[in-house]
C-alpha cells in the first residue's frame, strides 16, 4: 500500500496556468456552428480564456487575394479582413480571445508554392518584406480599429507555427528571425504595447537562440512559446533537437519515459532566463491516430503532467479542444485517435473530464507527503472551504503499471462525508460504449446523447473514518474526492 499524507499548512499558489489557452485546428473551422458550440461548451465548463489556430493569412480566408484581368494582368492586391471579423467577433462574444498566430503565407505574397495540408497553407517566405509588411500594417491597424487599442494589448500575437519544422516552413532559422523581426517593427510601429512572442518551434526547440538574436538585435520579445509532446514521433525519427536532450540520457530515441515533460519544461525554463513561457501546443501522443487520446489513459497523464509543472510556466495550451480537425483530413469514426478534448460530434472524452475536474480546483495547493513512491500520485488543493483530492495512477505504455491500493491520511481526525468521481475504463469512458455498439462511422442523435451521458462524471459518497481514506487505483485511472467544508 502506498501512503500519502497532506501537509495542509504547507501553501503554495496554484494558478491555473492550462487554462489561459487551448488549441484549435485552422482558423476557417472557426466559422462552423459545430465547433462554435464545442468551443462554448469548453470555455465554459473547462474554463479556456484564449484559443489558438493556424492559418489565420490562409487563401480560404480571403485575407490577401491578387485580382487578374481576363488577358491574366495583375490588377492588383485586395486585403479582406472579414473572415477574421466574424471569427474574433464570436470569440470576443463568447468571453474568449484570439491567441494569434500569424501563418500561412497568402499564395499572392509567398515566394514560392508549397501548400501543405488539405486546407493548402504555404509554407514559405514572402516575395518581399514589403508585401508582407503591408499585410501586417494593414492587419493590425484593422483589429485596433474594430476592436480598439485596449483590448487588441490584451491578445498575444506569435509569428508563424513550428518553424524548425520544414513541414511547416520552408526556410531557415534565419529566415524565420528575419521574418520575426519585420513582423514585430511593422506592429509596433502602430503599437508598441501589442505583446509580440516566439520562436512557436516544436520539441522545445531555438529557445536559446531566439533570445540570443533579439537581445543582440534590439528585437522586441515580450513572452517565449515553443511546443512539445512526449512521443514527439517524427522528431524522435529524424533527430531534430533530440540527440542534444538525451547525449546524457540512456533512453532511445524510439523510448520515452514517465514524466517526461516536466524534465522538457524544466529545461526550457532554465533556457527562457526568465522570459514569460508559454507551450502553445502540448497533447498526451504527436500522432493522430494514437488511440490513448481517446482513453482514461490521457485524463492520468493529463493530471499527472498539470501537477508536475506546477509554477514552471504562464499557459500550457492543450492541443486541442475539438476533433474537428482537418490537417489529414477530417478522420471518420466517432473515436479515431484524435488530439480534441471532444468528438466530432462533440462527445466528452476522459481527457475532458480530468479538465473537468482541473477546472474545478482552487487556487492553493497543499504539500503531500509521499509522492515518489510508485506510479500514483496525489494532487492536494482546497478553496476556501473544501478540501480536494486528485488521484491518479500512470504510466507510459512501454513500462509497468497495476492497480496500486493507496491510504490518504488527513491531518483531522473528525468524520467527515465526502463526494468521490471516478475516470477509468467503467467510468467517463464513452469509448467502451462505441465499441460496444459495433464501432458505428455515422452516428444518430439519439446515440450521440447516449454516448455524452455514458461520458459524465458520476457522483459516489464515501465516508472519511479518522482522518483516513483508502482507494485502489486501477492503471492510467484517476479519482478526485472532494470533503465539502473541511475547512470551517
Amino acid at each position: 500500500m502506498l501512503n500519502f499524507k497532506i501537509e495542509e499548512n504547507k501553501i503554495t499558489p496554484f494558478p491555473h496556468y492550462w487554462e489561459t489557452c487551448v488549441g484549435s485546428c485552422h482558423a476557417y473551422t472557426a466559422l462552423r456552428e459545430d465547433y462554435r458550440q464545442q468551443l462554448i461548451k469548453a470555455h465554459n465548463e473547462l474554463g479556456f480564456k484564449y484559443v489558438r489556430f493556424h492559418g489565420l493569412f490562409d487563401d480560404e480566408m480571403s485575407v490577401c487575394i491578387e485580382n487578374f484581368d481576363f488577358s491574366g494582368n495583375s490588377q492588383g492586391i485586395t486585403y479582406n479582413f472579414l473572415n477574421i471579423d466574424k471569427v474574433f467577433d464570436f470569440l470576443l462574444k463568447i468571453g474568449m480571445k484570439p491567441f494569434v498566430e500569424l501563418s500561412f503565407m497568402p499564395t499572392c505574397l509567398a515566394s514560392k508554392e508549397n501548400r501543405v495540408f488539405p486546407y493548402g497553407g504555404n509554407n514559405t517566405m514572402p516575395k518581399s518584406d514589403d508585401l508582407w509588411e503591408e499585410l501586417i500594417r494593414r492587419f493590425i491597424k484593422h483589429i485596433i480599429d474594430r476592436y480598439g487599442k485596449e483590448e487588441v494589448e490584451s491578445w498575444f500575437f506569435e509569428v508563424w507555427n513550428e518553424p524548425n519544422l520544414p513541414l511547416f516552413f520552408a526556410g531557415t532559422q534565419k529566415d524565420y528571425f528575419h521574418l520575426y523581426q519585420i513582423t514585430v517593427a511593422t506592429a509596433k510601429k502602430i503599437d508598441k504595447n501589442l505583446k509580440f512572442g516566439g520562436p512557436a518551434t516544436s520539441f522545445n526547440s531555438w529557445i536559446p537562440e531566439m533570445i540570443d538574436f533579439c537581445e543582440t538585435n534590439n528585437v522586441p520579445l515580450d513572452f517565449l512559446t515553443t511546443h512539445h509532446y512526449p512521443t514527439d514521433d517524427p522528431l524522435w525519427q529524424s533527430g531534430l533537437g533530440i540527440e542534444e536532450f538525451f547525449k546524457n540520457s540512456d533512453q532511445t530515441k524510439t523510448d520515452y519515459h514517465r514524466g517526461i515533460l516536466k524534465e522538457m519544461t524544466a529545461k526550457t525554463v532554465k533556457q527562457a532566463k526568465g522570459y514569460p513561457l508559454y507551450y502553445t501546443e502540448w497533447n498526451v501522443s504527436a500522432m493522430v491516430g494514437d488511440m490513448i487520446h481517446d482513453e482514461p489513459y490521457a485524463a492520468a497523464m493529463v493530471a499527472k503532467t498539470i501537477a508536475d509543472n506546477d509554477s514552471m510556466v504562464e499557459g500550457y495550451s492543450f492541443f486541442t479542444f475539438t476533433d474537428i480537425f482537418e490537417e489529414q483530413s477530417q478522420k471518420l469514426g466517432q473515436f479515431h485517435g484524435g488530439y480534441g478534448l471532444q468528438t466530432v460530434d462533440g462527445v466528452e472524452k476522459p481527457v475532458y473530464r480530468i479538465f473537468e475536474i482541473l477546472h474545478k480546483l482552487g487556487f492553493k495547493r497543499l504539500g503531500v507527503q509521499g509522492n515518489d513512491q510508485g506510479t500514483a500520485e496525489l494532487l492536494a488543493v482546497r478553496n476556501d472551504v473544501d478540501l480536494q483530492l486528485l488521484a491518479y495512477n500512470h504510466n507510459v505504455p512501454s513500462e509497468e503499471i497495476k492497480t496500486e491500493k493507496v491510504q490518504i491520511g488527513l491531518e483531522s481526525k473528525k468524520n467527515f462525508a465526502g463526494i468521490l468521481e471516478r475516470i477509468d475504463d467503467s467510468h467517463a469512458n464513452p469509448m467502451k460504449k462505441w465499441i460496444e455498439m459495433g464501432k458505428p462511422d455515422y452516428l444518430k442523435q439519439p446515440e450521440i446523447d447516449f454516448l455524452r451521458e455514458n461520458s459524465k462524471l458520476q457522483k459516489e459518497q464515501i465516508l472519511v473514518e479518522n482522518g483516513k481514506i483508502i482507494l485502489s487505483l486501477l492503471p492510467n485511472s484517476c479519482i478526485f474526492i472532494t470533503i465539502p467544508n473541511y475547512f470551517l
